[in-house]
């Protein structure tokens, strides 16, 4: 019995256009730097820098609160009843909690 013969483009028996190939699939698929973990990996960094970049700007606004409290007494006032729900004698405090329905 006879084996057909398979005629196929040059390119395919060209052994260093092969090599190219299995080179490339094995980068892509197989290697432990493959594409899909790459991929992965900077959508994790780009939501990393997001959030880096959320808590600078909170730093930056606590860091401004801080210094207001420190500059003035009535500021630390208001922050320390707001806050930590602090009073003066004979005054009373109604703290109201709204229900997200």
């Amino acid at each position: 019995m006879k084996l057909p013969k398979i005629n196929l483009p040059s390119y395919l028996k060209n052994k260093y256009i092969l090599t190219l190939a299995v080179f490339g699939v094995w980068v892509g698929f197989f290697d432990q730097n493959n594409l899909w973990d790459r991929t992965k990996l900077s959508s994790r960094i780009r939501q990393l820098e997001k959030q880096k970049h959320h808590y600078e700007i909170e730093i930056e606004q606590n860091e401004r609160k801080l210094s207001e409290i420190k500059e003035s007494p009535e500021s630390l006032e208001k922050f320390a009843r707001e806050e930590y729900l602090m009073k003066k004698k004979n005054e009373d405090i109604f703290v109201v909690i709204e229900n997200e329905d």
